[in-house]
């Protein structure tokens, strides 16, 4: 019997509004009226983006990580750490989860299997090789615009179309900061296990610089779309960074860090409403 607890361990419960809530936020900017909302294909693929599909990222993550997550106290005690014999059965219940979903979405959302590739490709490819773009500097932030194709699949799924390009590149932007900011309370651990990455490369403090940037150049881009609440996010998110820069020097961020996802959630929920409210009103 599988250890359903471990594996929700691994699905980082605490990060699946990561991808739940772009999915959200993709419905509703694709509707056109409510009842669109009602039907059964947003409530499956709903569940599929809850569980399965975080089994996917972060169990791949933590099949290809053992070397470095063993130097990380952050695995042993704040997450999950996959030790070589527990891998076959991670391996089993990520394709028992996500399979049927995947078959589904071939079946009865062949419009928006574009959207679901790329959340596949850049969800197993992050961490897998041959490409593994976590040990690639940059490249590794990059990749994180894995969580903005959950809402590109609702998207297609309900319009027939892709999100406009330059929302893409907002939430690409926006994900790529929230990525290299989670990647530097790891850079002790990822220097020890000799791991290159965006954080391990630039330090904190370039780093922080980097994500108010990508902040900054989200807020302006999606301005078109979203208006002040852009603008408002986005300079809220270069307030966190400051503030980061200071806890940093006092070696307190992984506090900050630990609230990190209740603050996207926040932000989520503010664009959530954003979004419905431009729809349904």
């Amino acid at each position: 019997m599988p250890d359903l607890r471990f594996l929700l361990k691994v699905s980082r419960p605490r990060f699946w509004f990561y991808i739940f809530g772009p999915y959200i936020v993709g419905l509703v900017a694709a509707i056109s009226e409510r009842s669109e909302l009602l039907t059964w294909r947003p409530a499956v693929f709903a569940l599929f983006f809850l569980f399965p599909a975080n089994l996917l990222i972060y169990g791949v993550n933590d099949i290809f990580d053992y070397e470095t997550d063993k130097l990380n106290e952050k695995k042993t005690e704040y997450e999950a750490l996959v030790a070589p014999d527990r891998r076959k059965l991670l391996t089993i219940a990520i394709l028992a989860t996500n399979l049927p979903f995947i078959i589904a979405a071939i079946i009865f959302a062949p419009v928006a299997l574009p959207s679901l590739a790329g959340f596949l490709f850049f969800s197993i490819f992050y961490s897998a090789p041959p490409i593994r773009a976590k040990a690639k500097p940059f490249l590794d932030s990059a990749f994180n615009i894995l969580y903005v194709f959950p809402g590109a699949f609702a998207y297609q799924m309900l319009s027939g179309s892709f999100p406009p390009i330059t929302l893409m590149i907002a939430a690409g932007c926006w994900t790529a900061a929230m990525h290299a900011y989670s990647a530097i309370p790891d850079i002790e651990a990822d220097k020890k296990a000799n791991l290159q990455t965006i954080a391990t490369v630039c330090g904190p403090y370039l780093t922080l610089a980097i994500c108010a940037a990508l902040y900054l150049a989200a807020a302006i881009i999606s301005f078109e779309y979203l208006g002040m609440v852009s603008v408002s996010l986005g300079f809220a998110y270069v307030f966190l960074m400051l503030a980061s820069v200071r806890s940093y020097r006092t070696g307190r961020l992984f506090k900050l860090y630990k609230a990190f996802p209740l603050i996207n959630i926040l932000a989520g929920f503010i664009l959530f409403w954003e979004v419905a409210l431009q729809k349904l009103l």
